[in-house]
């Protein structure tokens, strides 16, 4: 080979691994994205989980007293009677994805 095609391949060698590091700090950016709105769906669903038992607790304050066994129990009772979920229906009938 020629000195000068040997300095081509390698030029077109650094350009490569050039893009390359560009498209692998892309991929991380993009990660780093995915991973920032993951975290940021559990915290608002943490959130909205926290806020309705505090809704119960102060709706019914004696579901306080309950264990988890209990309250469970208690909570599959109350959202099978008929009438709970037709106000269920009703309610979430006004809102897309009851949401």
């Amino acid at each position: 080979m020629h000195e000068k095609e040997i300095e081509k391949l390698q030029a077109e060698k650094e350009n490569i691994e050039r893009q390359l590091a560009q498209k692998q700090h892309k991929i991380q950016r993009l990660e780093n994205r995915a991973a920032y709105y993951e975290k940021g769906d559990r915290r608002k669903r943490a959130h909205r989980l926290i806020t309705r038992g505090v809704a119960i607790e102060s709706v019914v304050p004696r579901t306080k007293d309950l264990s988890e066994t209990e309250f469970y129990a208690f909570a599959e009772r109350v959202f099978a009677l008929p009438d709970t979920q037709r106000l269920l229906m009703e309610v979430t009938g006004n809102h897309a994805g009851g949401d």
